[in-house]
């Protein structure tokens, strides 16, 4: 009985670790994004909420004949990228991208870097104040009468306007890679852009205004993301599939594997880094975006022989 109790215990220090020794950790699913409300579901859905990111293989500098960063305009409103936009409110455990960008600020999870800079976009981070003035929030006291007319002093909050983010601008890298004879899209930046009209317009103004001239938009660049760093949290978050909500694929699927389309803004080049915008504008800033993406297809489609 004693070599029975012996054997049975060292079998016992042998399995334990044996996720360890393999390099296999445990993740606990995250019970905070594990949706489990039997009055809307039917059963757990823990898949997503675990997840990790998608690994990234090793690429060597000696296998890269090609290599151009671009940033690509990207617009929440076409229909390939709405589930970057919806849901404006959450739903349950459903966000949009904005929201769960600033969940992953607001807890620390990720840093917002100042988007003002033209060279780089990830040097100084942005303080909370700092945030909320880009998405529109006010924090101020306002006088208003009370029912027998005397002035008090009331406190005014309005939350940020993250439903007025209608743009963003992903900042990639393309490279061809000669060993796997391919050319790659990597993301390395995100930056929500905010719509909104001039702040001198009076409340209650239409949009038009009396002559019916449309209200002239303002593009706020709020903040940088950088990509490596949110991955994580994208990965353990649902994206809307449009087709099965049995299949859901997470934030960082979605980036991945390049679902979202956008036309080129800029490209790395000798001027400064300069934008389309700065040397063309309406038709010849979309022809000129076009024939930057042409002229990358053609430098592959140049290295093979038919």
């Amino acid at each position: 009985m004693k070599r029975v109790k012996s054997l049975l215990l060292g079998l016992s220090f042998l399995i334990i670790p044996g996720s360890i020794l393999f390099g296999q950790a445990v993740v606990a699913p995250d019970s905070s994004n594990t949706i489990l409300d039997y009055k809307t579901e039917v059963y757990t859905k823990e898949n997503i909420a675990s997840k990790l990111p998608i690994p990234l293989s090793y690429v060597r500098e000696a296998d890269v004949l090609y290599d151009k960063t671009i940033w690509r305009m990207v617009d929440l409103r076409e229909k390939r990228n709405m589930p970057l936009y919806y849901p404006t409110a959450p739903i349950g455990s459903r966000v949009n991208l904005t929201n769960l960008l600033l969940k992953g600020v607001d807890s620390g999870e990720l840093t917002a870097y100042d988007a003002d800079d033209p060279n780089n976009e990830f040097v100084r981070a942005l303080t909370k104040t700092e945030i909320d003035q880009r998405f529109g929030a006010k924090h101020d006291t306002i006088q208003v009468a009370d029912a027998d007319g005397n002035m008090i002093s009331q406190e005014r909050n309005e939350g940020r306007k993250t439903d007025e983010v209608k743009l963003i601008m992903v900042k990639e890298k393309i490279y061809f890679d000669k060993k796997h004879s391919v050319i790659n899209r990597q993301v390395i930046g995100i930056c929500p852009i905010r719509l909104s009209s001039r702040e001198d317009e009076k409340a209650g103004e239409t949009a038009g205004g009396e002559d019916g001239a449309a209200a002239e938009m303002v593009k706020t660049k709020t903040f940088w993301i950088y990509m490596p760093e949110a991955r994580p949290i994208l990965s353990r978050h649902p994206i809307f599939n449009r087709f099965n909500d049995a299949q859901n694929q997470s934030f960082d699927d979605f980036f991945m594997q390049n679902r979202y389309d956008g036309h080129i803004y800029q490209i790395s080049n000798v001027y400064n880094n300069r934008s389309i915008a700065e040397y063309a504008s309406g038709l010849d800033a979309l022809y000129e975006a076009q024939r930057i993406q042409n002229e990358i297809f053609d430098w592959e489609q140049d290295l093979w022989e038919y």
